[in-house]
């Protein structure tokens, strides 16, 4: 179930891509009515307590106040630091703009379930074995270890969280998978089910929108959208 006030965690729409392979900026791209970044700011203003944008452009603070990167040219993994930097709260979604079709109602039951697993500070999905760290739960201990990879030259993101998990569960004397949550959605796992609705757009939950070919694709399923 949805819960009726959101959780205190806080979060993040990450907009701070160059939209390369879809050659137009994709964060004002029009799905169904709304532009893909205010679809973001609004799913996640459903689950978190605070929601911002992390991102450069100034023209996206109409939507959400803007977290700039504190390191400039760091990919996605400039974002994240920013993020965690900015954030007050232990807990933190991040999403990436194009991903309008994943569910309110499942973000809010896994944010709910990672939590309650007392050593994690990593949680993120693998689609087909490839992990998908474009939507992640992220704990603020992981900052430090972002700031330092980063000074490091180290900017691929998947690495840089593996291995502050790696340090963090040889600190706690855990086990890795306890800190670095990661598998394909397994639906039992969550007080959650997914509509007939939503099981429609399932292969695009976890997708990102980055070909005008993609996006095309998408809205075929726009009447299935929440929030409209």
């Amino acid at each position: 179930m949805q819960p009726q006030v959101p959780l205190d965690v806080s979060g993040y729409v990450l907009a701070g891509g160059k939209s390369s392979r879809m050659g137009t900026d994709k964060t004002m791209l029009d799905l169904a009515g709304r532009p893909l970044v205010q679809r973001a700011v609004e799913k996640l203003r459903r689950v978190c307590t605070e929601v911002s944008i992390s991102g450069n452009r100034p023209e996206l603070e109409v939507y959400a106040p803007l977290v700039r990167d504190v390191h400039e040219e760091c990919g996605p993994l400039g974002g994240f630091e920013a993020a965690l930097l900015h954030s007050t709260r232990n807990w933190n979604l991040l999403m990436a703009v194009d991903m309008p079709f994943v569910p309110i109602e499942f973000l809010a039951a896994w944010t709910q379930w990672i939590i309650q697993q007392g050593n994690a500070r990593v949680a993120l999905f693998t689609v087909d074995g490839k992990p998908q760290p474009a939507l992640c739960l992220l704990h603020r201990e992981i900052a430090p270890f972002l700031t330092a990879a980063i000074g490091r030259s180290e900017v691929k993101l998947y690495p840089v969280l593996h291995g502050a998990a790696q340090e963090l569960a040889v600190r706690f004397g855990a086990d890795l998978s306890d800190v670095f949550w990661t598998r394909d959605w397994v639906e039992n796992e969550l007080e959650w089910s997914p509509s007939p609705e939503q099981q429609k757009t399932r292969h695009l939950w976890f997708a990102n929108l980055n070909t005008p070919e993609e996006f095309a694709a998408a809205q075929a399923f726009a009447g299935s959208l929440e929030m409209d």
